[in-house]
């Protein structure tokens, strides 16, 4: 199944559940608008180097659209439509008055200067402008973006607009970003596992974990989880992968990383591939990098008893229904990950008031908005007697409908 395809499975499962019309159900997913530009920016050797970006605005029912933009090489229409998707549920899934976008350039960053990237970006802006801004579409980093990219929007978006710091989140605090914002999905993924702890009555200092990816997001999971004194005991990234059934020293483990670029040959552990990684006898299970990566080829290899979904789409329709069938709780993604964009719903909140909140009441507001739809998709899932996956979408797609009749077409 593409990327696309997947997203919309899930939709349909929970359409059926709800009783939707089959024309409710296509409203609900037919993008309301799908950009598709050139991005030509000249090299640093003096050649001229062709892109294509995309933005796609999938509803904006409950508020201005709001999605990631990513850097990335396969980077496609069909991947950006089915995160443009997500977005739209996963900001109903925790209330917040956004709709759902997402965007990308399909270019392999690693290879771009930093004067090369800020041009491309730049470039990108100019292209798209017109169709994003603080009422309209806010966008986010995502894969191979960061605060500085979004800097660069933000001051090449104002030079068409004016100042307006709201028309990007996730920029660096220097520049009216929120305190705690680069922390924030990953904190809420360690908030979404030590809630589903409590609702399964298990001591948190008992259990083992193991991430895939120890990028922004596995990293600050990483280290949330070790300050709850939760055992990571393995963790990769895109060079390799580290054990120790001991439990790996975060702190020491991120500033090898920070040191080296990677956890790859951190010494205080045995080398782990992200195959096999997948498959340690460990209590949970984070995909935290790319999705797609539990699938039919290696679900049956899976030995964790849950599973939490960081990354996007990382679980395919097959190997959901088989880690169903054998009783793995799976905590599905639009939940799970949905610390981000709350966080920048606060950082968006304070840009347009132009007042700035500590750190403190950052983490309290995101923490009590996480929670609340935790206990929410629980109740769902425990009264209809359905996956937490189902709940989630029901609450989502619910607000969404209900949002889109209130409304009129």
């Amino acid at each position: 199944m593409s990327a696309y395809e997947t997203a919309e499975y899930y939709f349909d499962q929970s359409a059926r559940l709800m009783g939707l019309s089959d024309n409710m159900q296509r409203l609900l997913l037919t993008p309301e608008r799908e950009v598709k530009v050139q991005v030509a920016i000249e090299m640093d050797n003096g050649e001229i180097a062709t892109y294509i970006g995309f933005r796609t605005q999938h509803d904006q029912a409950r508020g201005p659209y709001k999605g990631g933009l990513r850097y990335h090489h396969e980077v496609d229409q069909d991947e950006v439509l089915a995160l443009a998707t997500l977005m739209t549920w996963k900001t109903s899934v925790v209330n917040i008055p956004f709709g759902g976008a997402k965007g990308g350039i399909q270019v392999n960053e690693k290879k771009l200067s930093p004067g090369e990237l800020e041009r491309l970006t730049r470039r990108f802006v100019d292209a798209i402008h017109d169709v994003i801004g603080p009422d309209k579409d806010i966008p986010a980093p995502d894969m191979g973006t960061n605060a500085q990219v979004m800097a660069w929007i933000m001051n090449q978006y104002q030079k068409f607009h004016g100042f307006n710091p709201a028309c990007v989140t996730g920029k660096p605090t220097e520049l009216h970003g929120a305190e705690g914002r680069d922390e924030a999905t990953g904190r809420g993924v360690g908030l979404m596992m030590m809630q589903l702890m409590a609702k399964q009555k298990i001591d948190p200092k008992l259990q083992t974990v193991a991430i895939q990816g120890f990028g922004n997001v596995g990293s600050y999971l990483a280290r949330y989880l070790y300050d709850q004194q939760v055992k990571v005991i393995a963790v990769s990234d895109a060079y390799g992968g580290v054990v120790s059934y001991e439990g790996l020293n975060i702190p020491k483990l991120w500033e090898y990383a920070q040191q080296n670029g990677s956890i790859a040959g951190y010494p205080e552990s045995e080398p782990l591939d992200n195959k096999s990684l997948l498959a340690i006898d460990a209590d949970f299970l984070v995909p935290a990098a790319l999705g797609g990566v539990l699938k039919v080829d290696n679900m049956k290899d899976v030995r964790a008893k849950y599973i939490i979904e960081a990354a996007n789409n990382p679980t395919t329709p097959e190997a959901d229904r088989y880690f169903e069938s054998k009783g793995i709780i799976v905590m599905p993604d639009i939940l799970v990950n949905a610390g981000g964009v709350t966080v920048s719903y606060f950082e968006w909140v304070q840009n347009q008031q132009y007042f700035k909140w500590e750190l403190d009441r950052t983490r309290r507001e995101m923490d009590r908005i996480m929670t609340e739809s935790f206990e929410k998709i629980w109740e769902i899932a425990t009264q209809k007697k359905i996956s937490l996956r189902l709940a989630a979408y029901f609450l989502g797609i619910g607000r969404v409908g209900k949002a889109t009749v209130l409304g009129g077409i």
